[in-house]
């Protein structure tokens, strides 16, 4: 009867579940990037202007708003914060977000990733929801603030390896890039909400509030939805239909569902796997850049207003998920039709994720006043950078089937210590906002950008890993009992479980 009733639902889903999944997936990532972003818009209306002696021979003179006195359109609730304080309240996310990648990739895999994953955005959710109360209640102390955006990270922090785990058990090679690309472009869509939103809200409302109880909300009915509608792996959902069941059953035999003890040392010792890495830290590094720092960057020296910055700000990240879904099926084809190995066009595809912002950024600073065409720049940079979803962002499930969500979380979590640096060391290059300054900070970008782009040309690899059939092999070839005048010794016990 049960059989009977789990067939008569699956006939209503006209999708297959692994779409609905990849789809879910991507507004997982939408909500936690607006939830992470907005505060990047809100915060320009949440500080006084500080008053300066420092006179900047280039700063843009844009008539009507140079010397505008009406710097901002909320007039209400403004906090004396410094620059660095702002820098550390803009990283401090990331504080705890690199803190719960691996523990969230260990249990998600252990357990599955559906309620890791949902009750991470939750919790998410729900701290986005009280910041106005805090900051309201603290009367602005940007401390509190702080320990609140830590809290948020700590949340946050498993998507990324709860969503690798999920993807691994859902997602054949076929489709990894098309369906892989999918759910990471929500990053990209999730910045254009955050920011087009957020402008849009403040302008209409006169409150920087309004931003975090809008997405706090929309976080919270994204976790209703994922609880009804998604599972963590093809066997326990319950109105999956059997057509779609064998079909990834016989796509995804590799994946074994048996338990396994990670196997930390190989995995730490696999070269493509720090190669990964490196190329995870150039990317986060010109994306948090970018996501933290443009719409200062567009008020402090192009004075754009906060209508104008959250559109303007959002328009790159239209264009990069554009790239991004078109540079996936472009790189599917490419395998597909063995016009490129797996590997190479991992590697081609990073590049011009990789060399196109770093190019770019740097141009838009070079442009100086010219504020159309520093718009053009940082359009054609960011949205370069959509390659890197079908290149670097999908290699981990290349690398292993088994522990996809530990190594994401590995890679993910060390890359995203540069959220952590990023804001604050921008903030210290920009004290007083000029051209100069910022032309800096795209200078030391393109540098980190390059460096690690090279490190995964010469060492990336799309090959399955060693680490990924440890277990098979412990298993296949056991360790022989010694003996000792007929006498078998028996293994240690903790040795004998390690790949249980």
């Amino acid at each position: 009867m049960l059989t009977g009733w789990r067939l008569t639902i699956s006939k209503f889903f006209v999708i297959p579940q692994r779409y609905i999944l990849g789809i879910m997936g991507f507004f997982a990532i939408l909500n936690a990037y607006t939830m992470r972003v907005s505060l990047s818009v809100a915060i320009t209306e949440m500080v006084l202007k500080h008053k300066t002696d420092f006179y900047d021979p280039n700063a843009c003179i844009i008539d009507g708003i140079h010397n505008s006195t009406s710097f901002h359109t909320v007039v209400e609730d403004l906090y004396p914060w410094t620059v660095k304080q702002q820098g550390l309240i803009l990283s401090s996310f990331y504080w705890g977000y690199v803190i719960t990648h691996i523990p969230g990739g260990v249990i998600a895999e252990k357990f599955g990733g559906k309620y890791v994953l949902g009750l991470g955005i939750l919790s998410t959710s729900l701290f986005t929801l009280l910041t106005p109360f805090v900051v309201y209640a603290s009367g602005g102390n940007w401390l509190w603030l702080v320990a609140l955006r830590v809290f948020e990270g700590l949340g946050e922090g498993t998507t990324f390896p709860a969503l690798n785990a999920i993807l691994s058990k859902w997602v054949p090679l076929a489709e990894r890039a098309k369906l892989g690309t999918l759910v990471y472009a929500g990053s990209q869509i999730g910045t254009v909400m955050a920011n087009s939103i957020s402008g849009t809200l403040i302008h209409a409302t006169k409150s920087w509030a309004s931003v975090f109880y809008f997405f706090g909300v929309m976080g919270c009915l994204w976790t209703f939805l994922w609880t009804i509608l998604c599972y963590s792996d093809p066997d326990s959902h319950p109105f999956i239909s059997d057509k779609e069941k064998n079909y990834l059953k016989r796509e995804m035999s590799a994946s074994i569902k048996e338990k396994r003890k990670i196997p930390w040392k190989h995995i730490f010792k696999s070269v493509p796997v720090w190669a990964l890495v490196c190329a995870q830290i150039g990317h986060d590094w010109g994306f948090f850049a970018m996501v933290t720092d443009l719409p200062t960057y567009l008020k402090e020296v192009l004075h754009f207003n906060v209508k104008e910055n959250g559109l303007l700000s959002s328009i790159p990240y239209v264009v990069m998920w554009i790239v991004s879904l078109v540079s996936a099926y472009i790189c599917d084809k490419l395998i597909a039709s063995k016009c490129m190995t797996i590997s190479f066009a991992r590697k081609f595809f990073s590049t011009i994720g990789s060399l196109g912002p770093a190019v770019f950024l740097l141009v838009a600073s070079y442009v100086g006043c010219d504020r159309n065409m520093a718009i053009v720049m940082f359009t054609i940079g960011m949205g370069s950078m959509g390659c890197f979803y079908c290149g670097m962002k999908v290699n981990v499930l290349d690398l292993t089937t088994h522990y996809a969500g530990t190594v994401m979380a590995i890679v993910n979590g060390i890359g995203a210590l540069s959220g952590i640096l990023v804001p604050y060391l921008i903030a210290a290059m920009t004290e007083n906002h000029t051209l100069l300054q910022w032309r800096n900070v795209f200078w030391v970008t393109f540098g980190v950008l390059f460096i690690t782009n090279a490190v995964f040309l010469f060492f990336g690899s799309a090959e399955v890993q060693p680490f990924d059939s440890v277990y098979d092999e412990k298993k296949q070839n056991p360790t022989p009992k010694e003996s000792f005048n007929g006498v078998i010794i028996e293994e240690d016990e903790e040795e004998s479980t390690e790949f249980r």
